[in-house]
């Protein structure tokens, strides 16, 4: 089994192994790829990882209808073309054990030794971490949270031991190669999960024979219309295509020959997500991608590239732009090849690829081709450079630890995983390059090169002149940055021009540590400010034991640590008092006299529904049959909210959220008067309406009702009333009320509104 995109079938889809081989066909497959890399015959490690795993999954079945041991066989597969060593291949046949049988770490560790149980329990932890659903950058606070801690542990993992995720890749590519068996949904959700996670850190530790695979199948269950489409084209002349681009290797081949120049080469087509996102990103259609075709040249010497380029472009014209020198300037994942794209005889450009045969396997096997755990063939440890592919791994772990802003640091973290941001190489006046994002300014280069570089730069030199700060560098730019002690540090206008994450982070780093005092100042008056604006008073929610619990879950040891957070941005004012409000309420609850409170659930008893309990309507009162039932103004309850009724004198029953104020702050002893309620069904309320009343808080703007509204108009909500004020501070209060059929659908618009430019906040209405 070779997972490279060359094997394609006559209608473009990828070749997947076949499905229901016999465990014991596979597993001798397994032996015979481990035999022809490991310089050892002693397999017995691999043995009795199968013989368990074997013995633990017998009962189970995967949702093809195969033994699920087919599973974990694939997988070590897998492992073993990126020839890795036995403790790895070992791990991913049992990576599933702990998981999915009664099989414990313990027992792991006992039979094998802690490097695989350590390996098992990593994937063991991965395996269980909820991953995004859709992009990386979700709109919603709580799941945004749960989403950057999830990928924090998870890069976490990988430093601990980088085999963790290479199983982990293996394992999502048979997952994926599989995926046809799966619901249409979880096709979705999974592709996607694996084009915006799994297949940018392929890339980033250069498996590209992983990769490009995680790649096309991602696209294939994302946008199959888009999938099948390129593969009819590219299907279309196939003899025709093939007979060409044989006529290109045959033709470079002679005349590499002829030069002397010992070479092995290979033509192909480049695979669908790379041809896509060309089409997508240049506006072109597939006729109009130049390196839709590639020929592969693999020399014997970094010398040999150089003379095969130049036999090549005596041969063909080169298109202007289009060469690429990755072996002096390597890509950020230590990929070394030359790039050119030419002109055929026929006219139809094609590109060459030109890198020894260490590049190669560099380029095929990434981080795996230098596996510091592999042993050279006299016993001893492999030279490595898999440090230098791990270099954005230690960036990424640098973020976890400054950044308390769980949005920024995902925002930097998909920033730093694309895939598709093209990279400029510059340099320093000694020769050094650095690797940088398209469209980076000197002040880029600066934190390259040490983030007190970049704090004490006053300006720079490109080529010898003197530029501005905000300068395009180019690729082969010369940059001498020019630095002062006596500088006050980086401007916040640098976070507007800078393209690396990096710098981002650094200079961020600086405000916070360098401007403690005015971040703490600064938030004060933001939490001041929202405080007037909600009508809180910030005196009573500054108790000890609520700022504790503040601190406490946000991982701070003094409150001021707090204050600067807020001031800086890594933390949003309402998050802090919102909670403290929270918290008081619960031990505040008599704020009302016994009967303010009891009149105004009277009176709350409203009159927009009238229903009888046990109707189909949807409303069930234990114990009682045949009365009137009526929802409550004061917290306008709709399906699938948590209820409760109230027995009033003559008005029937009225039906609160359990959360309702006035109910919390019932007096004991008309606490009696509250009755068991549900909805009939659970949630399924048909086509009734109910009104839900919220309240919003935004910062003041054109156009901002405007958008607000097109949100309800663009999911037919009808609005019942809208009501605004706004603060001296510019901070807009709107309640709105609206009819809706479930409570899924009022957080399904709140979650639209939260996504809209400038809002701060969404609460509903409690009393």
């Amino acid at each position: 089994m070779d997972f490279r995109h060359e094997e394609l079938l006559d209608d473009g889809r990828i070749e997947e192994i076949a499905e229901f081989q016999s465990p014991e066909t596979l597993y001798q497959d397994l032996v015979s790829r481990v035999k022809k890399y490991h310089p050892s015959d002693d397999i017995s490690l691999i043995e009795k990882a199968y013989k368990i795993a074997y013995e633990a999954h017998k009962d189970q079945r995967r949702k093809s209808g195969e033994p699920y041991i087919i599973h974990p066989l694939y997988v070590a597969i897998i492992l073993a073309d990126l020839e890795m060593d036995k403790e790895t291949l070992a791990a991913g046949i049992l990576h599933d054990v702990v998981e999915d049988t009664i099989m414990t770490n313990e027992e792991i560790t006992e039979e094998f030794g802690e490097d695989v149980a350590l390996l098992v329990d990593g994937v063991t932890k991965l395996q269980q971490l909820e991953l995004p659903e859709g992009n990386v950058l979700s709109g919603d606070q709580e799941k945004l949270e749960m989403q950057a801690e999830n990928l924090r542990k998870m890069f976490l993992a990988m430093a601990k031991d980088i085999r963790v995720i290479l199983i982990k890749l293996a394992d999502r590519l048979h997952n994926m190669r599989t995926l046809g068996h799966m619901p249409s949904e979880k096709q979705q959700r999974i592709a996607r999960e694996t084009m915006d996670i799994y297949a940018p850190i392929a890339d980033r530790l250069g498996i590209s024979r992983i990769k490009v695979e995680l790649d096309d199948l991602s696209l294939k269950y994302l946008q199959p219309d888009v999938y099948y489409d390129l593969a009819e084209k590219i299907a279309v002349r196939k003899s025709e295509r093939e007979k060409y681009i044989q006529s290109i290797v045959d033709e470079v081949g002679e005349h590499i020959k002829s030069a002397g120049i010992q070479a092995e080469l290979d033509g192909r087509v480049k695979h669908f997500f790379s041809i896509y996102k060309k089409m997508k990103n240049q506006h072109k259609t597939i006729d109009q991608i130049y390196d839709l075709f590639a020929v592969r040249i693999i020399v014997n010497s970094v010398k040999d590239c150089y003379a095969a380029l130049g036999v090549i472009h005596e041969m063909y014209k080169p298109l202007p732009g289009r060469f690429k020198d990755y072996i002096a300037m390597p890509k950020a994942n230590m990929y070394q090849s030359l790039h050119t794209t030419l002109i055929g005889t026929n006219g139809q450009p094609f590109e060459i690829q030109i890198r020894t045969h260490e590049m190669h396997k560099a380029a095929e096997y990434g981080i795996a081709a230098h596996w510091k755990y592999k042993e050279a063939s006299d016993g001893k440890k492999a030279p490595t450079q898999e440090e230098e592919k791990l270099v954005w791994l230690r960036h990424i772990l640098e973020w976890q630890k400054d950044m308390s802003d769980n949005k920024e640091f995902l925002k930097l973290l998909k920033s730093d995983l694309d895939l598709f941001s093209d990279s400029v190489y510059c340099f320093t006046p000694t020769g050094d390059v650095k690797n940088l994002p398209a469209g980076s300014c000197p002040i880029d280069f600066a934190y390259a090169i040490h983030s007190a570089v970049g704090n004490k730069m006053i300006g720079a030199r490109v080529n010898g002149k003197l530029v501005t700060i905000d300068y395009e560098l180019k690729n082969g730019d010369r940059i001498e940055v020019l630095t002062s002690q006596n500088s006050k540090g980086p401007s916040r206008d640098w976070l507007n021009l800078v393209k690396s994450p990096q710098a981002k982070n650094k200079i961020n780093q600086w405000f916070k540590s360098e401007l403690k005092e005015d971040n703490i100042a600064k938030g004060k008056e933001l939490l001041q400010a929202y405080a007037k604006t909600k009508g809180m008073d910030i005196t009573l929610l500054m108790k000890p034991s609520y700022m504790e619990y503040i601190m406490n879950k946000y991982g701070f040891k003094e409150w001021d640590a707090v204050f600067a957070a807020v001031g800086h941005g890594g933390l949003k004012e309402g998050q802090i008092l919102n909670k403290m409000q929270e918290l008081y309420d619960r031990e505040h609850r008599q704020v009302k006299s016994d009967s303010e409170i009891l009149a105004e659930v009277e009176e709350n008893a409203g009159s927009f529904k009238r229903i009888r309990s046990r109707s189909s309507n949807g409303i069930i009162v234990k114990g009682i049959d045949d009365v009137a039932v009526r929802f409550s103004k004061c917290c306008s309850p709709v399906p699938g909210d948590d209820i409760v009724g109230f027995v009033t004198r003559g008005r029937g029953i009225s039906i609160h959220r359990t959360d309702c104020i006035n109910v919390c702050n019932l007096p004991e002893h008309d606490r009696a008067r509250l009755i068991d309620a549900d909805w009939q069904g659970g949630e399924a309320i048909g086509k009734e309406k109910f009104l839900a009343e919220i309240r919003i808080f935004a910062n003041n703007r054109s156009g901002l009702l405007a958008d607000i509204s097109r949100v309800m108009t663009e999911k037919n909500i009808m609005i019942m009333s809208i009501n605004t004020r706004t603060s001296k501070q510019g901070i807009v209060t709107m309640d709105m009320s609206f009819e809706i059929s479930t409570r899924d659908e009022l957080q399904h618009i709140t979650d639209k509104i939260r996504s809209i430019e400038s809002i701060i906040d969404i609460e509903r209405t409690t009393g």
